[in-house]
Formats: C-alpha cells, sequence, structure tokens
C-alpha cells in the first residue's frame, strides 16, 4: 500500500508540474506576439490620445515587464483568480466554466465514437486482411484522415443540414422553442449529432488504421494460436484474447491526441457556432482578451493531463505489465 501511495504522490506533482510549466509556456509565448487589448481599443477608435492609451496601460497592468507580469498572473491562479475579461466585462473564471460544458459534452461524445467506432472497423479489417471490407473501410480511412476538418464539417452541413433537412446546422438548442425534461434533452443532443460526427471522423479513421495493424499483428501470436487450438470460437478468440492486447496502442495514442482533440474543437465549434471553449478562445484571440485565452488554455492543459492520467490507468488495467513496473522500481 505504501509503494503505491508513493507512486500516486509522485504522480500527481509530475501532473501539477506539467501544468505549471504550461501555464507559464503560454503566457509567455502570447506575450511575444505582436499587440494587446489596448491596440485593439485603440484600433477601435479614432479618437483615443497616447495619453488616454498609456492610461489604460497602466489601468490594465501591461506597462510593467514581463517577469512582473507573469509572477503576478502565477499568484492570481494560486488564490483560483482567473482575471477579469475587459472584453465580456466579467470574471474570467465564470465565463470559462460557462463555456466548459458544452466542449466536454462535444469532445467526450467524439472521442466514445471515434474510438468505439474506429476500434471495431479496425478488427473487422484485421479479420480478413486484404479483403473486401478491408478495402472498403481502408479507402474511408484514408478520405477522412486527409480530408480537411472545416471542409468535413461544410459538407456534412450541405448534405444534413441544408439538403435533406435532417439536422441542425449550428447553436446549442433552439432558441425560442421552450423544451424541458427529456424533450430538452432530446433537442441538446439533436444539436450535438453534426459537430460531434465532425469531429469524430478524422480520429475514427486513425484509430482504425492503428487498431487494423495492431490487431493483424496480434492475431499472429502464439497465443492466439494455442486459444484457436483449444476450441475457443473466433468471437471469444478475437475480442476475449486478442483485442485486450491490441487495443493498447490505441490507448496510447488517444493520450497523445487528447490536445489534438481540444484544438480540432475550435474549428467545428467555429462553423457551427457551438457556444464552447474552442469558439471562446477564437472569439479572445480577435479581441487579444489575454485573461480569457490564458483561461481556456490553462483548463485546456488541466483536461489533458487528466486525460493521459485516465489512459495510464486504462492501460495499467488491461495490461499486468504496466502495473508491476512502478513496484519493482520503487522497491529497488
Amino acid at each position: 500500500m505504501r509503494p503505491l501511495l508513493t507512486a500516486l504522490m509522485r504522480r500527481l506533482v509530475q501532473l501539477a508540474g506539467v501544468v505549471l510549466a504550461t501555464a507559464v509556456l503560454n503566457f509567455a509565448l502570447l506575450k511575444a506576439l505582436p499587440g494587446d487589448l489596448v491596440d485593439v481599443i485603440a484600433s477601435e477608435s479614432s479618437s483615443v490620445t497616447p495619453e488616454y492609451v498609456a492610461q489604460l496601460r497602466q489601468l490594465y497592468g501591461l506597462d510593467r515587464g514581463v517577469g512582473e507580469q507573469l509572477a503576478a498572473y502565477l499568484r492570481r491562479i494560486a488564490q483560483g483568480d482567473l482575471g477579469f475579461s475587459f472584453r465580456y466585462g466579467e470574471p474570467v473564471l465564470g465565463l470559462v466554466l460557462d463555456r466548459l460544458g458544452p466542449t466536454l459534452a462535444l469532445v467526450s461524445t467524439a472521442l466514445l465514437v471515434s474510438v468505439t467506432v474506429g476500434v471495431l472497423l479496425g478488427v473487422a479489417c484485421a479479420r480478413r486482411p486484404h479483403g473486401l471490407a478491408d478495402t472498403a473501410i481502408s479507402a474511408f480511412a484514408t478520405v477522412g484522415y486527409s480530408a480537411p476538418m472545416f471542409w468535413t464539417a461544410l459538407m456534412l452541413v450541405v448534405l444534413f443540414g441544408v439538403h435533406l433537412e435532417w439536422l441542425p446546422v449550428g447553436g446549442l438548442r433552439e432558441i425560442g422553442a421552450g423544451h424541458t425534461g427529456p424533450r430538452l434533452l432530446l433537442d441538446y443532443l439533436h444539436h450535438l449529432m453534426l459537430p460531434a460526427l465532425t469531429l469524430s471522423i478524422y480520429y475514427m479513421a486513425v484509430y482504425a488504421r492503428l487498431a487494423r495493424a495492431s490487431m493483424i499483428e496480434t492475431l499472429s501470436e502464439d497465443y492466439i494460436r494455442t486459444a484457436r487450438a483449444k476450441g475457443a470460437g473466433e468471437g471469444r478468440v478475437v475480442f476475449g484474447h486478442a483485442l485486450r492486447n491490441a487495443v493498447l496502442p490505441v490507448l496510447t495514442m488517444l493520450g497523445l491526441q487528447s490536445s489534438a482533440l481540444l484544438g480540432g474543437s475550435i474549428v467545428v465549434e467555429t462553423v457551427f457556432a457551438w457556444p464552447g471553449l474552442g469558439q471562446l478562445s477564437f472569439e479572445a484571440i480577435k479581441s487579444r482578451d489575454l485573461p480569457v485565452l490564458l483561461a481556456v488554455l490553462l483548463f485546456s492543459a488541466v483536461l489533458v493531463v487528466l486525460a493521459n492520467a485516465l489512459v495510464d490507468a486504462a492501460q495499467a488495467r488491461l495490461d499486468p505489465r504496466v502495473r508491476t513496473a512502478p513496484r519493482k522500481a520503487v522497491a529497488a
């Protein structure tokens, strides 16, 4: 129990260090960009004087050095204060928390669909390599992987929203409908389908190709031949023995691509007017609202770190070698 607690504490310290380093790096990169909020305010008005610009920089603390601004930013984070949005006129924390739910719903739905469908497609390909199903699924995966995400979004809008009129093409819910209870949930899911499908198509293709390669290699292992020789059915061999090991590379890729999944949500949320963190960050970039953008990046870093921790836990659950390695290291 003690080695496990020690390993857990070490892991938490590592995760906290990653979040802190990401926060510092994001701050430094954004400060290196030309222009700030005061420049945006000055460009929107033709009667701004240099004296007024200097007063604004002093008011917002932009006249201080970068090191002093970074220290103040880290102190506010430690106190749970993410600053104030000068563009929206409200605290950044409440603004980000309002947009966090829609982004989590979009990303988690796309993740569930892409991993589940991608792995099943990869298994179908691996059972008969170079067959008809393998050729068709591989072609679909190539197209899904190659197509730009904004083009996929626009094509889905044209097909399902304009021509067939099956799905809404924007927003979180139907404005003015007054739905409550189960009808509100159905309306929410109805609006979620197109954005989630757009985001999942690309990653579905990635996981299908990865699962195919891993499954083909696993099905050629000695223990799979032994299971078949003992009379195990094909379903038990594939899903009971092979899939457990073949899915490990998919989980590894899932942890690596968790940040890319959040980055892809910016494009999807902008196209479908989905009120999440992606759209909020896009608006913050246009208006140089650095407190909002820093908060979005900080929350994204926390989500990516948590996603990687969950992936590590899932790998330890599926592969006993991952569970035993830390104990040996501690014992040594």
